[in-house]
């Protein structure tokens, strides 16, 4: 192994290391938490946004097109952008 890939992987290893080591730290001292708005384990559902309700709404979004279209064209943006990954994954 060259010179170069053992420095590589030492500072791998070592960044690797600092991450774990600063989320630990993050999470044992709740920092980024506001203490007003503590959900609990459902902290990450927009669900439990206060208010969430007002954005969710049937009269809160308003468009012409319809649902089922809606669903379709997001299906088929995804396939295009399976097959964009699977080409670029492939040159």
């Amino acid at each position: 192994m060259s010179d170069k890939k053992k420095i590589f992987k030492v500072i791998t290893v070592i960044l690797a290391v600092v991450i774990c080591i600063a989320a630990v730290y993050i999470m044992a001292n709740g920092l980024g938490l506001v203490k007003g708005l503590d959900f609990g384990a459902g902290a990450y559902y927009y669900a439990d946004i206060p208010g969430f309700d007002k954005y969710v709404r049937d009269d809160a979004y308003d468009s012409q097109l319809p649902t089922w279209l809606a669903i379709v064209l997001f299906l088929l943006w995804g396939a295009l952008m399976y097959a964009l990954w699977k080409w670029v994954d492939r040159h």
